[in-house]
């Protein structure tokens, strides 16, 4: 007799280098369902304390297990040397994020190499990193830039969360310790406001195939969250989402549109109607607009709108992406990645609250706070079963005292 096929999308979450690890940490904390977690870094003893279904200690030859020491091209060449290993513990994943923060070593020099990998296996390759905060020196500025325009050249999507940005959602009294995990945060709220769409059951359902048709190829991507409660709170959070501080430029030339709607059990349809509406005007009129509603109780009567809008470069820009990939060597690309047009910030620097049309709207913070405890599992959420031996599986002793 055969065995049964599972029917449910694979999908991987990569944490690589510091700041990736760290993300995949929140998001097991907050209990992220329907994925699995691969933690990979040059620094032993941070890899220790991960959670992560996988531990992959890229370092243990290069670095001794003490780290990339910021430099990029030591994170790239760990990466390469534990290629083998990368492939295996990818394998059979459909889709797969890839979550660093640009600037340092391990996961600047990394992520693309990670990246080149899981597209080669054929899955739809997503990277989601951070942009560093000003005040991290200029040096790690450049090293991001650089980074963040290779891992361009081998994902289908990359959305690009400047840390700066977040300074504008937060409260000026905010710790250096809560600004970074605010930055986790925000990684968190990226890959789920994707994930949840398929793995969890709402009013509204997606598959992987329609996630797929915005993702694939898509190139720059931009992501906006909203949050409110109260009157016309599906609208409020939209109007929140889409002129959010993390938006970089304009979603208005984006060819492909992810649009998350999430609420309690009363979340009703002329309201995700009115949501999307609101979103498809800020969209290019021929946008390809994909959405879902998902029902989670743990909210409330909150409702949380994530837009991620994608496919900023022009149609010249992809076909010279896709050949690139073609003709790529087994390495990191190295040409310069082709990104959305810089356009000024949002005017105001917090969300707008347009209290005149929506006089009973309460209008959120777009962070939950990071001393929040752990959100508990949607409802009815789809659990993924375990998708094979964890090949690869490398934990190293804990380093001597």
């Amino acid at each position: 007799m055969a065995a049964p096929q599972n029917y449910l999308a694979v999908i991987k979450v990569v944490g690589i280098g510091g700041g990736g690890v760290n993300a995949v940490n929140r998001m097991i904390e907050v209990g992220l369902k329907g994925v699995e977690f691969i933690a990979i870094n040059t620094d032993a003893q941070a890899l220790l304390m991960s959670d992560a279904d996988v531990k992959l200690d890229v370092g243990r030859e290069l670095t001794r297990g003490l780290g990339a020491g910021a430099d990029p091209e030591v994170g790239r060449q760990a990466a390469e040397d534990h290629r083998e290993e990368i492939e295996e513990v990818l394998k059979g994943a459909d889709m797969v994020f890839v979550t660093a923060g640009e600037g340092g070593g391990t996961g600047t020099g990394g992520a693309p190499v990670v990246a080149n990998v899981a597209r080669s296996l054929g899955a739809l390759t997503i990277g989601v990193v951070t942009r560093p905060f000003t005040f991290e020196g200029r040096r790690r500025a450049t090293q991001a830039d650089t980074g963040i325009d290779t891992l361009r050249n081998e994902v289908d999507t990359l959305i690009v969360i400047p840390n700066d940005r977040l300074l504008a959602m937060t409260d000026r009294d905010i710790s250096v310790l809560d600004a970074f995990r605010s930055a986790d945060q925000v990684l968190l709220s990226g890959v789920q406001g994707i994930t949840d769409l398929i793995t969890t059951p709402g009013l509204i359902n997606l598959d992987f195939a329609d996630v797929k048709t915005v993702m694939s190829h898509a190139g720059s991507a931009l992501m906006g969250i909203g949050r409110a409660r109260g009157d016309d709170r599906a609208t409020v959070a939209a109007e929140q989402a889409i002129a959010s501080p993390l938006l970089e430029a304009s979603m208005d030339g984006a060819q492909g549109v992810l649009l998350n709607i999430s609420g309690g059990s009363d979340l009703g349809l002329f309201e995700i109607n009115a949501a999307a509406e609101l979103v498809a005007d800020a969209a290019h009129p021929e946008a390809n607009i994909i959405f879902g509603a998902v029902i989670d109780d743990a909210l409330g009567d909150e409702v949380r709108v994530t837009v991620i809008a994608a496919g900023f470069d022009t149609v010249q820009d992809r076909r010279t992406r896709t050949l690139a990939n073609q003709r790529r060597p087994p390495g990191p690309g190295s040409g310069p990645g082709t990104g959305p047009q810089q356009l000024p910030a949002p005017g105001q620097a917090n969300p707008p609250q347009n209290p005149g049309a929506l006089p009973n709207a309460t209008v959120l913070p777009p962070i939950p706070s990071v001393s929040a405890p752990p959100r508990p599992a949607p409802t009815h959420a789809s659990y993924l079963p375990p998708s094979g031996p964890q090949v690869g599986h490398y934990v190293p002793e804990p380093l001597p005292d």
